[in-house]
């Protein structure tokens, strides 16, 4: 027999639905923004500031040149090769660093460019400037060497500059603000830092200085293997030797749980259905026992009060002609004065109901006494029938017997 969705199964699927449409959409989003966003220099990347051009060139000029897409803990050792770090997208835990360190004293070379490029380096002395604009600009030598020889003036839009001195050879920098591209030994490597990685970008490679500047940091063709670091931009290596990205990893997390959900909703549906039993009617009494034990276990004390009160209130405005919204004190006197009941406490009770009705600790003790006491002021004001009358009287006979 063909089954039938009920509304709960519909509103589990559409709610399921829609958040696989939304995350579906969200890491689209991110995939698409993190392959053309501009300001990652990524070697896939096309767009201004990828590095593809850098790579490609590079590639194309002799170079062995390859892009690392591995952990920095799986870096062999630094001699004869060159790791160009370029804008990494966050800061490097210790294990990174050690790692580096261990990479520079064996002989390796490291190119750091960017914000976070500093915190991977053995020594970091960077300071924040504010600039007045991004716009790039030129900035001239400040030391003499092959690279400074090779380009004496390169193109940037720094807001790092190096403020330590040390042992460090400033290339390229600025006069009020310092160096902007410095150059220092480690072990038995060497560091060259930049503020930023607009030299190795599509963009700005081909801007005053820049190709001139790049190509003499890594120098002549056969000296260094060169790594491109493009781990710490997200991308991974597989097992299977291809490119992959974490995107594709939560997009099949999130169909497997869309998977999920589809079964979870058809499967409550189509297992095998059990006829309940035929439930018999309970007795009055039982009925009362039952519904007694539900407002003692919900301590629905004050829902029996004002269920009770409501109820008295209604009988007596309606036998007095008065408004359904009388104060206490106006049926209090107006009782007195028709002379239906003489009773100081009739006030009291009325009152102390007044306050139980939204109370959700009114003892079942104290709901049972206000209750028994608006039902005696009912029967004595004959505000109910006559059949109730009798069995409250047979009830105070069965009390008494």
């Amino acid at each position: 027999m063909r089954s039938q969705l009920t509304a709960g199964d519909r509103k589990v699927l559409l709610i399921a639905a829609g958040v696989f449409v939304a995350l579906l959409s969200l890491s689209f989003v991110m995939a698409r923004g993190r392959s053309s966003d501009e300001n990652v220099p990524s070697v896939y990347s096309t767009a201004s500031g990828g590095c593809r051009a850098a790579f490609l060139l590079l590639r194309e000029s002799g170079y062995r040149v390859d892009s690392w897409e591995r952990p920095l803990a799986d870096l062999p050792a630094g001699s004869g090769i060159t790791l160009i770090l370029a804008d990494p997208a966050s800061f490097a835990i210790k294990a990174e660093k050690d790692k580096l360190e261990g990479f520079l004293r064996s002989g390796g070379t490291l190119i750091a460019a960017g914000r976070f490029a500093g915190f991977y380096l053995p020594v970091h002395e960077a300071k924040s400037v504010a600039t007045p604009n991004g716009l790039w600009r030129i900035i001239p030598a400040l030391s003499p060497s092959p690279i400074t020889r090779a380009a004496p003036e390169i193109t940037l839009a720094p807001s790092l500059f190096w403020s330590g001195s040390g042992k460090t050879v400033a290339l390229y920098g600025e006069s009020d603000n310092g160096p902007a591209v410095v150059q220092y030994n480690f072990g038995q490597g060497k560091v060259l830092w930049l503020a930023e990685a607009s030299p190795l970008t599509n963009a700005g490679l081909k801007e005053k200085g820049n190709l001139e500047f790049f190509l003499a940091a890594i120098g002549d063709p056969g000296a260094n293997k060169i790594l491109w670091d493009e781990y710490v931009h997200g991308y991974q290596q597989s097992g299977a030797a291809g490119k992959s990205h974490p995107v594709i990893g939560w997009i099949a997390l999130q169909l497997g749980l869309f998977a999920i959900a589809i079964l979870l909703t058809y499967s409550r549906r189509n297992e095998s259905v059990w006829l309940p039993l035929s439930e018999r009617r309970l007795s009055p009494l039982e009925f009362v026992r039952t519904l007694g034990f539900l407002y003692e276990h919900a301590n629905a004390g004050g829902v029996a009060v004002e269920i009770s009160y409501q109820r008295f209130r209604y009988l007596l405005t309606h036998r007095l002609g008065m408004s359904s919204n009388t104060s206490v004190n106006d049926l209090d006197r107006a009782v007195r004065e028709r002379g239906a009941i003489n009773d100081p406490k009739f006030a009291e009770a009325l009152t102390t109901c007044e306050s139980c009705r939204y109370d959700s600790r009114v003892a079942p003790t104290m709901a049972l006494k206000l209750i028994q006491a608006l039902f005696d002021y009912a029967v004595r004001l004959k505000l109910v029938p006559a059949s109730e009358r009798e069995r409250e009287g047979d009830k105070k006979a069965w009390k008494q017997s």
